[in-house]
């Protein structure tokens, strides 16, 4: 959705302070090398920074109901809508944090979404106690989402900074550093277990506040903001119109939506499905962190994977995997096989990663050939170019929104399966189903042979 124009820089408006920079080459060697490089990575280090806290306040209630025993009276059921209101909110906010770093700026917004952060932290830290509404515990949760904003304009700001031959791992790195803050809050929330005991949630929302401080500070003092950077007229409106945005959509929603889903999740459905072997939070903190991470750190390598062999054979291959570790948990939760069943789920987010990864790297290799299509049919190079980056720029911003959404159905459906029979096994064949659909899709479009199929992706 955003784009950085670098003929005829635009002058910054005067309403508008903080650190702007007017003259920005990346694709400039020379530019790049003197001084370039080093801004970028500055900007870059505390962008991840920012984002890692954000993804950590959107997690946040995936540990505080590990926390919500007995006194609270709060069943599985109404557990797992604590989970889904975070991630609904963070998916509706994507798409206008992704606006503002070309209205306000960059580091600017960095700073605003950062603060934000303070708000579900302080409430959280002193409101979560025995006795306190259900109702005030959804208006809690429900704040929190504004961490899972900060992903996309994260993403957006820099993709500004780098030029486009090292957009793919400045952005893998980005958007790995942030998703790792979902393994970190469920290290903390073990922590608190372990040392102060399942009585004091706050104190997991606690430890943050002076980090988001820290973040705010950061980017105040260290993080730039991009005159040459604006939101591309009409290219919302433009991407909706074509097809493979609502592909990628879908897909994405398997990929990303079944992490964030996960993670959210995966700690509530250890101590419902095997009550015996968590009993205690503590036993379930102990592993709830272990597939968000692996999920987030090979995220980097399902790029590269798409580099190599393109990015619609590994979508493929990865979906078939992450449908046969569902199988894997449907029959452990049906032979209540503890072992396999962590095994299962572990690899659901070691695949859920890798596909993010390749996914993200399909958007612009679409558009690309598109463009190269319009230009062997006599159009424009230059101008074919730039409505393929204008394109994948906003198709990035709708399936992160869209994709992010895909947690909250994860939680929607363990909700309904665990009301209707006990159990997360009807959850479990949804998802078999949506990915063996996801298949379908990625061959049908992208790998079988027919005349619109988009070459090199």
């Amino acid at each position: 959705m955003t784009v950085t124009t670098e003929a005829a820089p635009r002058t910054r408006r005067p309403s508008l302070k903080g650190r702007w920079i007017e003259d920005w080459r990346p694709e400039d060697p020379e530019f790049w090398a003197a001084s370039g490089a080093r801004t970028a990575r500055r900007n870059l280090a505390f962008s991840i920074f920012s984002e890692h806290i954000g993804f950590s306040v959107w997690t946040l209630w995936s540990v505080l109901v590990l926390f919500l025993g007995p006194a609270y009276g709060i069943d599985p059921a109404g557990k797992f809508m604590l989970t889904t209101v975070p991630a609904a909110i963070g998916s509706v906010l994507r798409i206008p944090y992704t606006f503002a770093v070309a209205r306000l700026g960059g580091r600017n917004w960095t700073i605003v979404s950062a603060s934000l952060l303070l708000v579900p932290a302080v409430l959280a830290a002193f409101l979560i106690k025995p006795g306190v509404s259900y109702s005030t515990l959804l208006i809690l949760a429900a704040v929190a989402g504004v961490g899972g904003g900060n992903f996309a304009s994260s993403m957006a700001n820099i993709n500004a900074f780098y030029p486009q031959r090292l957009k793919g791992w400045a952005l893998g790195i980005n958007a790995g550093g942030g998703n790792i803050g979902v393994a970190v809050v469920q290290l903390v929330g073990l922590a608190v277990l372990a040392t102060a005991g399942k009585g004091h949630p706050g104190v997991v929302a606690g430890i943050y506040i002076p980090l988001i401080v820290l973040a705010a500070l950061g980017a105040a003092l260290y993080m730039d903001n991009l005159s040459q950077v604006r939101n591309e007229k009409r290219a919302m409106r433009d991407v909706c119109k074509d097809g493979h945005t609502w592909i990628m959509s879908l897909l994405y929603i398997g990929t990303f939506g079944s992490f964030i889903g996960f993670g959210f999740a995966f700690g509530q459905v250890l101590q419902v499905q095997f009550k015996a072997d968590f009993d205690t939070p503590i036993k379930a903190a102990y592993l709830t962190f272990l597939g968000p991470l692996l999920g987030s750190l090979i995220r980097p390598v399902g790029g590269w994977l798409a580099d190599r062999t393109g990015g619609a054979k590994v979508t493929f291959w990865n979906f078939v995997a992450m449908a046969v570790s569902a199988g894997l948990v449907l029959t452990a939760s049906r032979e209540k096989s503890l072992a396999l069943f962590v095994t299962g789920f572990i690899l659901l987010f070691v695949f859920s990663g890798l596909g993010n990864g390749s996914t993200y790297k399909m958007i612009p290799a679409i558009f690309r050939a598109k463009a190269q299509l319009g230009v062997a049919n006599g159009g424009d190079p230059v101008a074919a170019e730039h409505e393929a980056r204008r394109l994948s720029g906003a198709l990035i911003g709708v399936a992160g929104a869209i994709g992010a959404f895909g947690g909250v159905l994860v939680n929607i459906a363990f909700r309904q399966s665990f009301l209707d029979s006990g159990t997360g096994d009807g959850a479990y064949i949804a998802f078999i189903a949506y990915y063996a659909v996801c298949c379908l899709l990625t061959w049908a479009v992208y790998l079988r042979t027919h005349p619109r199929k988009p070459a090199g992706v």
